[in-house]
C-alpha cells in the first residue's frame, strides 16, 4: 500500500513515511494511492467481534508493514475505554467520549502513538511532533504521548477560543509536552504548521503531526465506524457528523470507500460554514473563523475538505450523493440543548447539539449522531448558554501547569519552539 500527495499524484510513499512526514513536500495531505476492500467474509467477521480485532483488519487493509498481532496489541491498548451507541428518541447517538480526555480524538490520539513508537523503536529513532488545536485535538495528543521517551510534542492552539477544560487538559501535560498558545484563530495555529513542515531548519527534529493532516491519525477514526454497523448490524446507515476540520466526516468517507455499507453522511456544521456554501453552490472559498458554541469546530478553511474532494474527484455531482451539508446557529444550538435535556433528560454539548440539529432540519429517520465531547468538557458553555447544569465531574492532574505564549507570528513561534526542544 503506497501514498500520494493530494497534489502531486505521480510521487508515492509508504505508510511509515507518510506518518512520519505528516505534511507532503508539496503541501498536500496524503491520502491512499488507491483504496482497498473489505469482502463479504470479512464484513460478516466484524459483528460480535472485539473493537481490537475490527480495528486490526482495519488498519491492515492500508498498513502492510506492521504485523496484524502488533496492530491488534495497538488497538487493543488504545481502545481501552467504550464507545458506546446510546438510543435518545429515534436518534441512535454513538458516544466517543468515554476516552481519559472526554472526546473523539481520544479514538485516535491512543492508537497513533502505538503504530509510531513500533516504527520508531524499530529503526531507533526520536520525533518531533507539532500539531495545532481548536480545542479536544490538544488534550487527547498531550494524554496519548505524554512521557513518550522517543516523542516531543509541541500543540498550538488559540488563545480565548477553548473551552476552560480543554485548555486545561493540554496545559497539565508530561514533561514531553510543550503547549503553545497563539494570539489568534485555529486557522492561524494550522497556517504555521503548516509552515514548519517546509521549513528546513525543522527538518534535523524528524518533524511530523498529530492532527487529522496526518495520515496515521485519520485511519483509527475508521475503526468507529467499522464497529457501530458491526453492533447495529444495519445496511445503509446514515451518520451525522458534526464538523470543523472535516477528519471526522473524511474518516466517514474512506469507511464507505472500503465497503462499510454507510448510506449517507450529514455534515454538520456551525456558521463556519465553506463547506455548506460548497455544497449549495458548488463553488468553494476559505472564510475567516469566528467564535460559535461549537468552538472546536470554528474553522474556516478546512484542511480535510481537500481529502474529501481528492477522493470523490472533485465531482460535484458525486459529492451530493454521498454527503448532505447543513448549517446551524447558536441560537438554533442552544434550544436544541434546552429541548432535548427537558424532553429526554440527556444533555448535548455544543458540537453534538449542532448535529441533532442537522438531524432535526433533515428530519432523517433513525439516523447515528456521532457524539464528539461530553457535555462535561463544555460545562460552563451549557450552562452560561442554554441554563443547563452539568453534574460535576472535575478530572485530577498529576502534572503541573505548563503553558507558552506566542504572538500571531511565526517567526515568533518559530524561536519559541526551538528554545524550548533545544532546553
Amino acid at each position: 500500500m503506497k501514498f500520494r500527495s493530494t497534489r502531486t499524484h505521480a510521487d508515492v510513499v509508504t505508510f511509515k513515511d507518510a506518518v512520519f512526514q505528516g505534511l507532503a513536500p508539496d503541501g498536500g495531505l496524503y491520502v491512499p494511492e488507491k483504496f482497498p476492500s473489505l469482502s463479504g467474509d470479512e464484513l460478516s467477521s466484524f459483528r460480535g467481534a472485539p473493537i481490537e480485532e475490527i480495528g486490526s483488519k482495519i488498519l491492515s487493509l492500508f498498513i502492510d508493514d506492521i504485523p496484524q498481532t502488533e496492530l491488534m496489541k495497538i488497538v487493543a491498548e488504545g481502545l481501552s475505554f467504550p464507545l458506546p451507541i446510546r438510543t435518545v428518541q429515534e436518534r441512535r447517538i454513538l458516544e466517543l467520549f468515554h476516552g481519559p480526555t472526554m472526546a473523539f480524538k481520544d479514538v485516535a490520539a491512543h492508537v497513533l502513538p502505538g503504530i509510531m513508537e513500533y516504527y520508531l523503536r524499530k529503526n531507533n529513532r526520536r520525533t518531533l511532533i507539532i500539531t495545532a488545536t481548536s480545542g479536544d485535538t490538544g488534550g487527547a495528543v498531550a494524554h496519548g504521548f505524554s512521557e513518550k521517551d522517543n516523542i516531543s510534542v509541541v500543540i498550538l492552539f488559540p488563545k480565548g477560543r477553548v473551552s476552560k477544560l480543554q485548555r486545561e487538559q493540554l496545559t497539565h501535560v508530561g514533561r514531553n509536552i510543550y503547549p503553545i498558545e497563539v494570539e489568534g484563530t485555529f486557522d492561524d495555529c494550522q497556517k504555521m504548521v503548516k509552515q514548519a513542515f517546509t521549513d528546513s531548519d525543522f527538518k534535523k527534529y524528524n518533524l511530523t503531526s498529530a492532527n487529522s493532516i496526518n495520515i496515521g491519525r485519520l485511519l483509527p477514526q475508521l475503526i468507529y465506524y467499522a464497529s457501530s454497523w458491526a453492533k447495529l448490524r444495519e445496511d445503509n446507515l446514515t451518520f451525522v457528523v458534526p464538523s470543523g476540520n472535516m477528519g471526522n466526516v473524511t474518516a466517514g468517507l474512506y469507511a464507505k470507500m472500503i465497503g462499510i455499507p454507510i448510506r449517507k453522511l450529514i455534515i454538520a456544521c456551525n456558521s463556519n460554514d465553506p463547506v455548506v456554501k460548497y455544497y449549495k453552490t458548488g463553488m468553494y472559498e476559505k472564510q475567516p473563523a469566528h467564535k460559535t458554541l461549537s468552538t472546536a469546530m470554528d474553522i474556516g478553511h478546512p484542511s480535510n475538505f481537500e481529502r474529501i474532494l481528492d477522493a470523490v474527484k472533485s465531482d460535484y455531482g458525486l459529492f451530493k450523493e454521498i454527503f448532505t451539508a447543513v448549517r446551524v446557529t447558536d441560537e438554533e444550538t442552544k434550544q436544541v440543548m434546552q429541548k432535548v435535556h427537558k424532553t429526554y433528560s440527556y444533555i448535548l454539548d455544543p458540537h453534538t447539539a449542532v448535529a441533532w440539529k442537522a438531524a432535526d432540519i433533515l428530519k432523517l429517520d433513525s439516523p447515528v449522531i456521532i457524539s464528539t465531547a461530553s457535555p462535561v468538557k463544555f460545562a460552563e458553555e451549557i450552562k452560561m448558554s442554554a441554563d443547563i447544569t452539568v453534574p460535576d465531574q472535575k478530572p485530577t492532574y498529576h502534572q503541573s501547569q505548563t503553558v507558552f505564549s506566542s504572538g500571531n507570528s511565526y517567526s515568533e513561534l518559530k524561536r519559541i519552539v526551538e528554545a524550548v526542544i533545544n532546553r
